[in-house]
């Protein structure tokens, strides 16, 4: 039921990410700086159409943004425009705070951010862009149990949450923590560790409780 759950929430993030492109005759807004710090990929966008259009050079942005492949933007994926803007290590350990931040609100033990786990929860939400697919079932690594042991992690029990396209740590975790089957994972009291990855709009929460 839960990876029902999880690909629901992408089709619905998908569809939202469809509703809003502009019809090919709109105009487009052009600004002399960028209005915001983080900017998520629509359509047919390359780093010298949005550098054009924030006041950027494009070569900065792609300076910016050196795991982005120029040639092959993946619509949805999030880049940034400002060198103040967080990179993707920083919104990790944003939702680490967050899900501990949850947790220590109900009485529960915060979970360590274990360099190994988000080492593999960073791989597989580079697969989900990679491979092109959303589930729990990677067509590379196999389920997230297939996947912890490939890395030689051991565990009594773990679980997994996925999203795709939200563009901000307290958005992902308000879409987690609004469906039942992600908040379970969040705030399961067996779990005391946690990985995090975060890559091109990918986001991998993957939860260990410890031998």
């Amino acid at each position: 039921m839960k990876r029902v759950n999880v690909f629901m929430l992408g089709i619905v993030l998908m569809m939202s990410i469809f509703s809003v492109q502009p019809q090919a005759d709109a105009a487009v807004k052009m600004f002399n700086e960028p209005p915001f710090s983080h900017y998520k990929v629509s359509r047919g966008d390359t780093f010298w159409f949005i550098a054009q259009r924030y006041g950027l050079d494009y070569r900065e942005l792609m300076r910016l943004n050196p795991d982005v492949v120029p040639t092959n933007m993946q619509v949805g994926e999030v880049i940034r425009l400002k060198p103040e803007a967080s990179h993707h290590s920083a919104f990790e350990d944003q939702v680490v705070s967050l899900v501990n931040q949850e947790r220590r609100q109900r009485g529960l033990q915060p979970l360590q951010h274990r360099a190994d786990l988000k080492n593999v929860a960073h791989k597989k939400a580079e697969d989900l862009i990679n491979a092109n697919y959303f589930s729990h079932n990677s067509p590379n690594y196999g389920s997230p149990f297939d996947m912890l042991r490939t890395f030689g992690i051991s565990y009594r029990s773990a679980g997994e949450n996925i999203a795709k396209g939200q563009t901000t740590p307290e958005q992902v975790m308000r879409d987690w923590m609004n469906s039942p089957g992600h908040r379970q994972n969040i705030l399961k009291p067996e779990y005391n560790a946690i990985g995090v990855g975060f890559y091109h709009g990918a986001w991998v929460q993957m939860f260990i409780q410890t031998n």
